[in-house]
């Protein structure tokens, strides 16, 4: 693209160049992803934080789950809606309820680790997040996606969660569960966090709520 508007200011034409100009800029603006940000969360505002054992505080003791400690960081009242061992059907299932129950204006959604341990199909997995995503968005809660890791030693994330974020363009937060699961002073057991790994991922969400102008 740089080449044709180069050529464009050399060729000696210029009511070509002044014609062609708004096309050429438009298009490189067209190839800038637009900035995905959060609506701005007052002080009497909602977060429901669901998902599965890692919401729950699977490993942690005392307040050190992670939803707790986001309630102390951000200042806003966070909802524990993490059951351990749910798979994302069960997740599905369960959500609705809550949505109307607390109306939320965010979800933090870590869902789907336990389908991954588990083998089970990940269009279905995707299908069922998806689903969650809608569900929330027609409520008119903001969404945060935590992208869980592939069943591999030291794995990245699944990609089915960049995917997702892409195509409902949300904030994600892409590697924080496969970083602390690499590091055992984080970790409570193989795939459980203790209270500072816990911690960590509170710090990370909380910033991502200041990076992206909700706190």
């Amino acid at each position: 693209m740089r080449g044709i508007i180069a050529k464009l200011f050399t060729n000696g034409r210029r009511p070509a160049l002044l014609s062609v100009l708004p096309l050429a800029l438009l298009f490189l603006l067209s190839g800038c992803s637009e900035q995905v940000e959060l609506r701005f969360l007052p002080p009497d505002s909602t977060i429901l934080a669901f998902g599965d054992s890692l919401t729950q505080g699977v490993g942690s003791t005392g307040d050190g789950d992670y939803p707790h400690q986001l309630q102390q960081l951000s200042g806003r009242k966070v909802i524990n809606a993490g059951i351990s061992g749910e798979v994302s059907a069960e997740g599905l299932q369960r959500l609705p309820e809550l949505l109307t129950q607390y109306q939320p204006a965010l979800l933090i959604l870590l869902e789907g680790g336990n389908d991954i341990l588990r083998n089970r199909d990940k269009a279905e997995l995707k299908q069922n997040l998806a689903r969650m995503i809608e569900l929330a968005q027609r409520q008119n809660t903001d969404v945060i996606l935590i992208a869980v890791p592939e069943k591999k030693l030291f794995s990245d994330s699944a990609p089915l969660y960049r995917e997702l974020a892409e195509e409902y363009q949300l904030i994600i937060e892409p590697e924080i569960i496969a970083e602390l699961l690499r590091n055992s002073q984080y970790k409570s057991d193989p795939i459980h966090f203790n209270n500072q790994g816990y911690q960590q991922l509170a710090i990370r969400i909380n910033n991502l709520l200041i990076d992206h102008n909700a706190l």
